[in-house]
């Protein structure tokens, strides 16, 4: 058995948003994100891109969905692989419907009442905010990634990737708060055999 190894990098990008990461044997890697405060941060999109990534269809284990129940976008972030096709069940007694005009995917479907469904495939990688024509204070994400590792942050502020390959790869962190351009930050990381932890620093809005 490999015997295991710790490496402490820390890396500060203005101040607030940390993001400690942890790599477990295996090359898995378990991520927290807590904001300036040190508070958890939920729902934060955490991507890591390796070029030594496995060939083939991307699969992720959650639905490909995103509904509509209590006039809310549920979940209000769905992580998803480039040319995914999401499905849009209403799940409210009241119409809804559903648009974006984020770059990676401009679309519109029209109203459409309780128990039925509308789908639309997003061909491109990128995030694409949601909206309903009808309830404006309606919104939703959805993160179209090209990676295999990728996933978002639990109510604590975990997530955790696995199978990762050793190597240099791109880390790269998205919520609709974070204080960057197009609201992500990323940098460049070298995944190894054993027990990692990493820092990143960047403000919430």
């Amino acid at each position: 058995m490999t015997r295991l190894r710790s490496l402490l990098v820390a890396i500060l990008v203005g101040s607030g948003l940390a993001i400690a990461a942890q790599a477990a044997p295996g090359n898995s890697l378990r991520v927290q994100i807590v904001d300036e405060r040190g508070m958890p941060v939920r729902d934060a999109v955490v991507e890591l891109a390796s070029s030594r990534s496995p060939a083939g269809p991307i699969r992720f284990p959650w639905r490909m969905a995103m509904a509509q129940k209590d006039q809310q976008f549920v979940p209000g972030t769905l992580v998803i692989a480039r040319g995914s096709t999401v499905a849009f069940p209403n799940l409210d007694r009241v119409r809804h419907s559903v648009y974006s005009f984020s770059k990676p995917a401009r679309f519109t479907i029209d109203l459409y009442g309780r128990d039925q469904t509308r789908t639309q495939n997003f061909p491109i990688a990128g995030t694409v905010a949601l909206g309903c024509n009808i309830h404006d204070a309606m919104r939703g994400y959805i993160r179209v990634t090209d990676t295999p590792f990728a996933g978002k942050t639990d109510a604590n502020g975990y997530v955790a990737l696995g199978n990762i390959p050793a190597g240099t790869a791109n880390l790269t962190v998205w919520h609709p708060r974070l204080r960057a351009p197009g609201n992500e930050t990323s940098k460049g990381v070298t995944i190894a055999a054993g027990a990692q932890s990493r820092r990143l620093g960047v403000r919430l809005r």
